[in-house]
């Protein structure tokens, strides 16, 4: 018999910032950075904290890679890894309450749980490791002979559909009853494929396709958490905020 499943996205979905954010960041500070790439990225997120233009985080997500791939072949790994770690101590226990309590609650009642993430890999399986993922799936970051960056990287981060199908037929799970849960447009595709897709916390694309296919949007803000369920093109609240 096949089991059924949930899958959640890490980064603003679980974790309540986004850890590759964090990971190049530390690099940044700690000097790892070249000053020049440290100031696109600084001048890329200034721009989406001033929310200067609807895409300014995608286009701070963009910037972002390119000048870690870059930037990276000037790395060890075990320079890293020592960051990965460092962050990810700081990082795995802040966590939404929304998402922290559904994770519970369906491994309660026996389903599969999976993340999709395009963060590194080695930060994600510490965070599927605490809260009890069977599966995950993360951006890897290749290496060299020598133990170096090489500049490329396959990530999961665009096409999130297949990565599911394939982990979907490697644990021969069932689409009947599943569950996905993320924040971006990014998990759209993911929330395309479950049959009970939540949108939590979304960005605007996100929004407007929860919206125009009547997914649930789930929002939490401080420790206030609100379900909101669709009624034709509008939302009304499912019940008490909890908190």
């Amino acid at each position: 018999m096949k089991k059924k499943f949930a899958v959640f996205d890490i980064d603003g979905t679980l974790i309540r910032w986004q850890l590759y954010h964090a990971i190049v960041n530390r690099l940044a500070a700690n000097g790892d950075l070249s000053a020049e790439a440290y100031e696109k990225i600084r001048q890329a997120r200034l721009a989406w904290k001033n929310r200067e233009h609807d895409s300014s985080f995608r286009d701070y997500e963009i910037i972002l890679v390119q000048q870690w791939l870059t930037e990276s072949k000037k790395l060890s790994y075990d320079q890293y890894m020592t960051i990965v770690d460092e962050v990810v101590d700081e990082y795995i226990d802040q966590a939404y309450i929304y998402t922290r309590d559904l994770i519970k609650e369906l491994k309660k009642q026996g389903y599969f749980l999976l993340t999709i993430s395009g963060s590194p890999k080695e930060a994600i399986a510490r965070v599927a490791k605490r809260y009890g993922f069977d599966d995950f799936i993360g951006a890897e970051f290749l290496v060299d002979e020598n133990n170096r960056f090489s500049g490329e990287v396959i990530t999961p981060f665009s096409d999130k559909a297949s990565y599911l199908n394939n982990l979907v037929a490697k644990h021969g799970l069932d689409f009947a009853g599943s569950v996905g849960v993320g924040d971006t447009s990014s998990d759209i595709a993911l929330l395309e494929l479950v049959e009970h897709p939540i949108a939590f916390n979304p960005e605007k694309k996100l929004f407007e396709v929860a919206r125009e296919r009547g997914w649930p949007i789930v929002v939490e803000r401080k420790n206030v958490v609100y379900e909101l369920e669709p009624h034709g093109k509008a939302y009304q609240l499912k019940k008490p905020p909890k908190g």
